[in-house]
Parts: structure tokens; sequence; C-alpha cells
């Protein structure tokens, strides 16, 4: 009988350190109940698909699931297959601030950068 062997599979999308960062903040000042923040991507916007990022309280089934070190970060099970391969970074200048995405499926975006088409 042959051995199985399993390997860890990279994340869906990689977080830098200024995005794991953010959500060490954000987990700061979350409210009483939040286990971590949650990524997904809704319909929404000119393009068809938005990013949001907003607290859970529960783990959802499907959900892939990475441990940050400032708390632990889930994204959306339906969301996944839009996001592989992405990057997510906080970026701050003089006039934002703001969640920034870096992502191979997206074939493009409205004006604005708020939504995008997969």
């Amino acid at each position: 009988m042959t051995e199985t062997k399993t390997r860890a599979r990279p994340a869906a999308v990689t977080l830098t350190v200024g995005a794991e960062e953010r959500i060490a903040n954000l987990m700061a000042l979350a409210p009483e109940g939040a286990i971590g923040v949650r990524l997904s991507t809704p319909r929404r916007g000119c393009s068809g698909l938005a990013y949001s990022v907003d607290y859970v309280t529960d783990e959802v089934k499907f959900d892939e699931k990475i441990e940050t070190p400032g708390g632990v970060f889930y994204i959306d099970g339906a969301s996944v297959l839009y996001l592989i391969g992405s990057t997510m970074d906080w970026v701050e200048d003089d006039f934002a601030a703001g969640f920034v995405f870096e992502n191979p499926n997206a074939k493009g975006a409205c004006g604005c950068g708020e939504s995008f088409t997969v």
C-alpha cells in the first residue's frame, strides 16, 4: 500500500507586511465577538465585482483561513477563484488610505478603481 502525501497549498492571496499590520490594527479596534476580518467580492460597482473587508464573528465552512501575526484573515469561499494569485497591500498617503489589490484575474476595472471584472 502506498502512502498518500499531502502538501500545504499556498494561500489564495498574499498579504504584504503593510496589510498584516493593518489587520492587526483592525483587530485591536474590533467590536466584541469579532474573530477576524474577511475579504469578499460582492457584486457591486460599474465593473461587476468589488473588494470588501469586514469583521467576522463566525467561521464559515468554505472560507479560506490565513493566520497572520495580528489576527485571522478569512477569504470568502465564493470569492477565492476571483482572487487566486492576488497580493493585498495597505497603502497610505497624504490624501487616502486603503487596501490595494494586485489581482492577475482582473480583466478590467472601472475608472474610480472601486470594482473589477474577471
